[in-house]
């Protein structure tokens, strides 16, 4: 994908691509909040969020198919020919709307319009109208009050090569360049930086191609010169044989709604506590709001039989509170980013009308035409943890030792917890001593398969030359040395769970094998001829950034997409150091028994100083720190070699401390990536959330760069 733009018209693209590119459009507007319209040149309505329902008072799906008069006020509709006429001559429009709202009574409501988004396709945006002593339902007030994201989009098609080959006027409204102007221009002249195409947009088309869509954020460059953040959304387009043709892109100014986003996500993360015992989790999956598949768990759970499942009588915003649609909003944008969203906690409304507090997690699985999968866990039963000593047990008894109360772990933990029933493949990655063979055996312990085997190989630990063998096994024979036959971890792992540990070790050659297993859920033994049939759960972990091994072509993109179903992050822990306490004290009392010494005291200012070292080997580091503390103390209080920490623990504040250098890295950073997020995460090896978590304690804004 380089700059140099092809002059071949793109013949199927032009052809296939505005369909294609309606429905993109479709998934990404169908869901908000916010009243969006789609219509077309004779007014009838095309799409309708699930806010406009809402302030329309009618189900969104009766809103489809009706014309902007059937749903005015009598009186008011021999104007609206006359509005519509001027709209359309020029392009944008603001104005009232007189509506017959669900009483039959007429209610005024505020629009915005922008003509041609799309070709004969023309969106509106509605919202109450503040002076109106009536209401036809919940929206916001005023169009001032319309988030700026929502009042135009800018859509346009791109070849294989990454060049623009047609662009809307919803485009040329937002960039500020013609159609004639960026038609045959490759997509990076649209970001800072080098004039020629940089890395970021030809990864954005990469990952797009190689998952179908990709979502990303950050500075995109208008013909003024001016910036603007930028949610992008972009989906690879292929014809009936699977040959890439080029891509539908959705870009939406996000520049106001980014700071809000964040403070929303911040809200998210309250975290309630972990259930000591597993509860049921129910499987719901539609297509847009349209439920057609739910497992008999959901529907016991919302109160609805199949038969209304059947009817089509279950649509997901008539069980979501009118109070949750901004965490609905999130979900979905994430899920429209990422794939799927961050789990997070919810009320569904029951068929009776009561509720049900639920954690929910929502995977996107194709957007043309836009369906899901969400995971719904019941949390009805939890327990109530009033005390550490309670909580360190409640967690203790379902994941083995992670101990600790910070949200950073529990929401590990809930990850846990939503994936575990499923059967879907987890990658597991954070820093060496995290913690990461815990959470996967938790996986498997909360899973089906827990009275399977569990089978284990750290693939850094076997030379290169032998892991073949190791994880398919051989036959007599198969090599010098080959007396018998040897069965491998795979074959051990039959109806269990397979856990790969330090996965990026794996070398490139091998890395086909494993993913044509995964892929066949077969494999052949080494010298073998037969196929060997298998039923395996994988869970992989590594604290190598397999993302940038993919770049370097040392790691494959189509393993690290089949591993990475469900990635699993586990916190260094100096991002919550308020479990050092509570994991010194488990770890005293663990080693203090096994060595048949009793230890019931941590002075306050070994206390101390364990909570201000930064730990680079994180709890291992700890765990190990702990046990020498306790082989070297004589009495009932903990002895610990404070020397080896105290130095860095009490250092004075100043250029020289922990903070003050990551600061300045994480700062070198963002401006060495021109301020993007995304951009500067992928370098740092970490999650852009975790990043922005980061910069936030780091008190790292904007202005700073």
């Amino acid at each position: 994908m380089g700059s140099e733009c092809s002059q071949t018209p793109a013949g199927w693209l032009l052809e296939n691509g505005p369909r294609e590119l309606e429905l993109l459009f479709r998934a990404i507007v169908y869901h908000p909040s916010v009243p969006i319209l789609i219509a077309d040149n004779d007014r009838n309505y095309r799409d309708a969020s699930v806010g406009a329902g809402k302030l329309l008072g009618i189900p969104r799906t009766r809103i489809i198919g009706q014309k902007i008069d059937d749903l005015a006020d009598p009186a008011f509709r021999p104007q609206i020919s006359e509005l519509w006429r001027a709209f359309l001559g020029r392009g944008e429009h603001r104005g009232t709307l007189r509506l017959a709202g669900p009483d039959g009574a007429p209610a005024e409501v505020e629009f915005v319009a922008k003509e041609n988004v799309l070709p004969v396709r023309h969106l509106l945006v509605l919202s109450d109208k503040p002076s109106s002593n009536q209401s036809v339902g919940a929206g916001k007030a005023g169009t001032n009050q319309i988030p700026a994201w929502v009042q135009d989009f800018a859509l346009f098609l791109l070849g294989v090569d990454g060049c623009i080959v047609d662009w809307y006027a919803g485009a040329a409204r937002i960039y500020g360049y013609s159609g004639g102007e960026a038609t045959g221009q490759h997509v990076s002249f649209l970001y800072p930086g080098d004039d020629g195409p940089g890395t970021e947009p030809q990864q954005e088309l990469i990952r797009s191609a190689a998952d179908g869509h990709f979502g990303t954020e950050g500075w995109h460059v208008r013909g003024d010169g001016s910036r603007f953040w930028a949610n992008v959304i972009t989906m690879a387009l292929r014809d009936e044989g699977g040959e890439l043709q080029g891509f539908a892109r959705v870009v939406r100014d996000f520049s106001e709604r980014h700071e809000r986003d964040e403070k929303l996500r911040r809200s998210r993360a309250r975290i309630r506590p972990v259930p000591s015992v597993s509860t049921i989790a129910g499987v719901v999956s539609g297509e847009f709001d349209r439920v057609p598949e739910a497992n008999d768990a959901f529907l016991k759970l919302v109160g609805y039989s199949r038969e209304d499942l059947q009817a089509g009588r279950l649509h997901w915003p008539d069980l979501t509170p009118p109070e949750f649609s901004d965490l609905d909003d999130l979900a979905h944008e994430e899920g429209l980013r990422f794939g799927a969203c961050t789990p997070y906690e919810k009320d569904l409304v029951c068929r009776d009308g009561s509720r049900v507090p639920v954690l929910v997690a929502t995977a996107v699985l194709k957007l043309s035409p836009f369906r899901w999968i969400t995971f719904v866990q019941d949390l009805r039963e939890r327990d109530q943890i009033e005390s550490v000593g309670d909580h360190d047990v409640a967690i203790t008894q379902n994941f083995e030792e992670m101990v600790g109360t910070t949200a950073a772990l529990r929401r590990v933990l809930r990850q846990v917890e939503v994936v575990a029933p499923t059967d879907a493949n987890v990658l597991i990655l954070g820093e060496t001593g995290t913690g990461k063979e815990l959470v996967a055996r938790a996986v498997h312990r909360l899973s089906s398969r827990r009275s399977f085997p569990f089978i284990t190989l750290n693939c850094a630990a076997i030379p290169t030359g032998l892991l073949e063998s190791e994880l398919f096994g051989y036959e007599r024979g198969a090599f010098t040395g080959a007396l018998g036959q040897k069965i491998g971890r795979f074959e051990m792992a039959h109806r269990g769970t397979l856990f790969l540990d330090e996965v990026g070790d794996i070398p490139l050659e091998l890395q086909p094998k494993l993913l044509r297993a995964l892929q066949e859920k077969a494999f052949e033994r080494l010298g073998g001829t037969r196929t060997i049939p298998i039923d395996v759960r994988l869970v992989a972990a590594t604290n190598r950034n397999l993302a940038q091994m993919m770049g370097d072509k040392l790691f494959r993109s189509d393993l690290y997409y089949r591993l990475k179903v469900f990635p699993i992050t586990t916190p260094p822990l100096r991002d919550h150091p308020e479990d050092i306490p509570i994991l010194a004290r488990h770890f005293t009392h663990k080693y203090s028994r096994a060595m048949g010494k009793q230890i019931d005291k941590i002075p306050a200012d070994t206390m101390k100083a364990l909570a201000a070292w930064p730990w680079p080997g994180n709890v291992r580091e700890l765990e190990n720190f702990v046990e020498r503390s306790v082989i070297l103390s004589r009495g009932p209080s903990l002895r610990a070699p404070l020397a080896e920490i105290r130095a860095s623990a009490s250092a004075p504040a100043g250029d020289s401390t922990l903070e003050h250098i990551e600061r300045e890295h994480v700062l070198r950073m963002l401006r060495e990536s021109d301020g993007v997020v995304s951009k500067a995460a992928t370098r740092l090896g970490m999650p852009r959330t975790t990043l922005n978590a980061l910069m936030r304690k780091l008190g790292i804004s904007r202005k700073d760069l």
